[in-house]
């Protein structure tokens, strides 16, 4: 990271009904903490662990992704799989302003050769304003692969969520509103 660019600023949600009892150790969420912090030089701003309640996570996603909060990503652990009370993907949906699927299939895709489960995740991605919230599976292995799939191009996204690419490689590109990312051919 240069000394122009500004960290990525995120938050990460734990769904679990028995983490948020108390009765089971939350081990996803401070691993994808960490991940970030150290893959991506991430300023991780904020943690929470919440039931399997719609509205709730519905309320979570639209807190954090405020202007104000000035959060980039968001990652939510849990509640993606097929059990009757994982709701994070519909929780997820009821607030997103705009979907972005194909970063959750590249995360399965990149998965599958470790494992076909991978499949069984509904995980989804999208935005609020300039919030990217991806919806992880819940388990430690599931959550952090999914990330790991995804580390590469996450700096692109945000910058470019931030709206601080201008150009994605053409060659005659100038600055105006942002700088001009040069990729090889």
């Amino acid at each position: 990271m240069s000394e122009t660019e500004r960290p990525i600023r995120a938050a990460v949600l734990t769904v679990s009904d028995r983490c948020s009892r108390g009765t089971a150790k939350d081990t996803s969420g401070p691993a994808l903490a960490e991940m970030l912090r150290t893959r991506v030089g991430a300023e991780v701003v904020d943690s929470r662990c919440l039931p399997d309640e719609q509205d709730q996570l519905a309320a979570c996603f639209v807190s954090w992704s405020s202007p104000e909060r000035g959060i980039d990503l968001i990652l939510s652990t849990g509640g993606t799989g097929l059990a009757p009370r994982d709701v994070t993907p519909e929780a997820a949906r009821s607030v997103i302003e705009r979907e972005h699927p194909g970063l959750m299939e590249l995360a399965r895709l990149r998965c599958m050769t470790k494992t076909p489960r991978t499949f069984l995740s509904r995980g989804v991605a999208g935005t609020i304003g300039r919030t990217l919230i991806l919806t992880l599976p819940g388990s430690l292995q599931g959550s952090t692969e999914n990330l790991e799939a995804l580390l590469d191009i996450l700096p692109h996204a945000i910058e470019t969520l931030r709206g601080e690419v201008q150009d994605d490689g053409r060659p005659d590109a100038t600055p105006v509103s942002g700088r001009v990312l040069r990729h090889d051919a």
